[in-house]
């Protein structure tokens, strides 16, 4: 720590001391400087809360506060130290920590640059008590975007950063000389890359999980080299020596000597560990109790500057007592700066009232007797003997042997049991899997363990129907966990599935992030006997398993025939789809999400396109953070716009109280996939007409988590679609109906859902 620091420091730590004394002998007076003030009691102080003060003084828990003060609260520039000495200089917005601030640590570490809502968010630099740093972007207390990182033990990483990993494209130098240069994920060299050792030897290629994976070639100073493909795995490993003369030298050399001596210097350091983030650090709001030695004085400007808009321009909602009216009531509403009453909206385009139900689980359980309990009985069998078959080593690069549509087992089922299988109580039946190398990769791609997966759709616990079939007359299932979804499928779907499966299993693999259907599993159950019936039946992840409880699902698409649900709003709960007409939110995503949520909607549709697929939609899920006790969203202000990874009230409505900040630790990283728990802001529209597929925004917020994905990829615009295209363009207008052309299809869907997210700035 430096001497000016360290003196700081325990300077703030004797005021410290000096104030907590004081207020336990509940004398008044200020740490800052020394004045007198004239007893005034608190009916006679009288400050209007609109009003900006300065102030000094110490709060009623010990934590001192010097600057200007509005709404009982911190509110402009100011200096507030906690008393357990950690301190904040900067700017405050409602009694948090907004815009440019410095925070210290008493241990000695600092960070200073951008701040939001107490959250480390923008350009900051950060410095650790054992001298490492870091200088860049910041997105919610994490190394978001570009930025350098000095480690302590003298090595640097100069590169982009993805939720407070390396990630992207990145240069890593150690201390001893050695250096990386190229693309990395979750922490670890991945992709194409080059690494070079301090002796001049280098490797270009590709790597894996922190090592040399794939093609690639090792290069000696003097020009000499290996090229072949490289895992660290002897008998999968192979190779060409060439030498630098003409002449071929005999090598008497082990490549995995790359792997058991070279590699070993090229370790990544850890990062420091914050031992607690200003956002979780508690603000005093209100006058110490009986205690109002300040000293303030009127300044000419009023309250600091209102919270940012989702969007600006038309029908900004005014603010009232530092908050939102509610468009539940009869109360003024501004238009461009004009009064209106809400009375004055024509009744057909008021947002509909919302009111959160009971959390409902979807389905019914699957019981004996249920007509398709045998058919369950004998999924499970099929599941459990293809997830157990022995397999071959983990390879990401498969062959298209692999993908071929002929590719598949069938296995028999008989209820005496055989060689490779166990007698069951169930019918005869054959068992058929689609392509089991390519699923069996996807899943572990996806990161889905073998016997989690196994337990989750073949344990003690009985599948769930859901009620009704789709639109397609499929019929889907849950499993007891709600972890995976299980759809019939038709013959039709399945071809297109099969046909499109090695450009899907190439698109999943390049981009992390997609918003497409997770596929875990294709299978087909063919009954034996007179009957010869087959159920083909595709395995999916389901996007609603999740400790929040979903409120509100829509499936958007873009078109506007037919789609807005009948049913009356008493009947509309959680597990009610909602479809574009009945959309009268805008969703709001902070900056760095939402420029990634736009590139990954482009690279999904252009997959989609290129497969001629059509009729896809967005499925959404919206949990709202605040709900009163009666059952109804709590609007929020708008500057308040705070990050929790606490799931609230998770067997109820899922509701947090209206007062509770988020202090929570918003390191966990595991809810922070696009489209997974995602923390946004909904902004209420109004429709001017009952055909306008996008209201006008109102200035109504609500927080919001917000879950979303691309699903029923699967249909494919043939003769059939193009009849329907022909017969519904001749009664409807052409552009407002599901079924048009991939290429118009993507480019509307693109436009209607780059209208419904929008960059919370």
């Amino acid at each position: 720590m430096n001497k000016e620091l360290h003196g700081i420091v325990k300077g703030w730590e004797s005021k410290v001391r000096k104030a907590q004394a004081a207020v336990k002998k509940k004398r008044a007076g200020s740490i800052f400087a020394t004045m007198s003030v004239a007893h005034v009691d608190d009916d006679d102080l009288e400050i209007p809360r609109d009003k900006v003060y300065h102030v000094e003084q110490n709060l009623s828990n010990g934590d001192m506060y010097r600057g200007q003060w509005a709404d009982n609260c911190p509110n402009g520039n100011g200096k507030y130290l906690w008393s357990d000495g950690c301190m904040y200089v900067g700017e405050w917005v409602t009694g948090n920590m907004n815009g440019k601030g410095k925070f210290c640590w008493p241990s000695g570490a600092t960070y200073e640059g951008q701040f939001n809502n107490g959250l480390m968010d923008g350009e900051g630099t950060y410095i650790g008590c054992s001298n490492s740093s870091y200088k860049g972007d910041w997105v919610y207390n994490l190394r978001h975007g570009k930025g350098v990182k000095k480690y302590s033990n003298g090595d640097q990483y100069d590169g982009n950063w993805r939720r407070g990993r390396l990630d992207g494209q990145g240069r890593y130098q150690w201390s001893n000389g050695n250096q990386y240069i190229g693309q990395w994920r979750n922490g670890k060299m991945n992709g194409n890359g080059t690494m070079i050792w301090a002796n001049g030897n280098r490797y270009d290629g590709c790597w894996e999980d922190g090592l040399p994976k794939g093609n690639g070639t090792y290069r000696w100073f003097d020009g000499s080299f290996y090229a072949g493909k490289w895992s660290q795995e002897p008998k999968e490993m192979s190779g060409t020596y060439y030498s630098s003369t003409s002449e071929i030298d005999q090598l008497d050399w082990n490549p995995q000597e790359v792997y058991s001596s070279c590699m070993r210097e090229c370790k990544i350091s850890r990062d420091d560990k914050i031992s607690v983030f200003p956002s979780e650090k508690k603000v005093s709001c209100c006058p110490p109790e009986g205690d109002l030695s300040q000293k303030h004085s009127l300044r000419k400007n009023s309250r600091p500057k209102e919270g940012r808009e989702l969007r600006s321009g038309s029908m900004a909602g005014r603010l009232s007592n530092g908050g939102f009216s509610s468009l539940g009531s009869e109360s003024e509403i501004g238009f461009d700066g004009e009064t209106g009453n809400i009375a004055d909206i024509p009744r057909e385009t008021r947002h509909q009232h919302i009111r959160i139900q009971p959390k409902k689980r979807q389905g019914n359980t699957i019981t004996k007797g249920h007509r398709n309990y045998e058919l369950m009985l004998n999924l499970q069998l099929g599941i459990r003997h293809s997830v157990g078959r022995p397999a071959p080593a983990k390879f990401l690069d498969l062959k298209a042997t692999a993908f071929d549509p002929k590719e598949k087992i069938w296995t028999k089922f008989p209820p005496e049991g055989s060689k490779h299988t166990p007698p069951h109580q169930s019918c005869d039946f054959r068992w058929k899997d689609y392509c089991p190398l390519v699923f069996r990769t996807l899943r572990n791609l996806f990161k889905v363990d073998p016997a989690d997966y196994m337990i989750s759709i073949c344990g003690n616990d009985a599948l769930r129907e859901l009620s009704s079939p789709g639109k397609s007359g499929s019929f889907f299932y849950l499993t007891n966990d709600d972890k995976y979804m299980i759809k019939t499928m038709k013959k039709s779907e399945v071809k297109v599935l099969l046909r499109m499966l090695p450009n899907y299993y190439n698109h999943v693999r390049a981009f992390e992030n997609t918003l497409i259907t997770k596929f875990y599993g294709l299978h087909c159950v063919k009954l034996t006997g007179a009957a010869q019936k087959k159920v083909r039946f595709v395995i999916m992840g389901n996007l609603f398993c999740t400790e929040y409880a979903i409120h509100r699902r829509f499936d958007l698409k873009g078109s506007s025939h037919g789609r807005l649900t009948d049913k009356p709003e008493s009947e509309i709960d959680s597990t009610t789809t909602l479809k574009d007409l009945d959309l009268n939110f805008i969703f709001g995503l902070r900056k760095n999400w939402f420029e990634e949520f736009c590139r990954q909607v482009d690279k999904d549709c252009d997959f989609l396109e290129q497969e001629r697929i059509m009729d896809y939609s967005l499925l959404v899920g919206v949990h709202f953070r605040q709900v009163s006790q009666s059952g109804e969203p709590l609007a929020c202000e708008v500057r308040t716009f705070e990050i929790s990874t606490s799931g609230g009230d998770i067997n109820g409505s899922g509701s947090t109280p209206r007062n509770k900040r988020a202090n929570s630790n918003p390191l966990d990283t595991s809810r922070w996939a696009l489209g997974i728990s995602m923390p946004a802001r909904a902004e209420v529209t109004l429709r001017k007409n009952e055909f306008e597929l996008i209201g006008e925004p109102t200035g109504e917020f609500y927080d919001i988590i917000l879950f979303f994905s691309i699903i029923d990829i699967l249909q494919d615009y043939d003769i059939s679609k193009k009849l329907e295209h022909a017969y519904k363009s001749i009664q409807y207008d052409p552009t407002s109906i599901s079924a048009v052309d991939p290429k118009q299809y993507s480019r509307r869907f693109r436009d209607f859902i780059f209208r419904v997210f929008a960059e919370d700035n």
